[in-house]
């Protein structure tokens, strides 16, 4: 084997190396809706901190923390105190409310 058909045979496997982790994370699951409970909106900051149960996709246990949220304008549906249903996921290296209904 030459050099030339060597590198044609390693280019291919070299993009999958330089491939970012997040590429071998996304499927085509649709995200599990969570319940929660709406503590603060900081609208001017596009964050909402939200009391939640379990969220399966995060690995993460129930908790009260902050999130940022992808479209603002989600933010003016929902008050302190509303209880919601969420998606949440990893959106550039922050834990993003992806979406967000009034529960009834």
């Amino acid at each position: 084997m030459n050099k030339r058909s060597f590198l044609t045979l390693l280019l291919p496997t070299a993009g999958i190396l330089l491939a970012s982790p997040a590429t071998f994370a996304q499927t085509d699951a649709p995200l599990p809706q969570v319940e929660g409970e709406v503590r603060r909106v900081d609208a001017a900051q596009g964050r909402i901190t939200l009391r939640h149960g379990d969220i399966p996709n995060l690995d993460m246990g129930a908790m009260t923390m902050v999130f940022r949220v992808r479209d603002p304008a989600l933010l003016k549906e929902v008050k302190a105190g509303d209880k919601v249903r969420f998606t949440a996921q990893m959106v550039d290296g922050q834990l993003t409310v992806l979406s967000l209904t009034v529960a009834h």
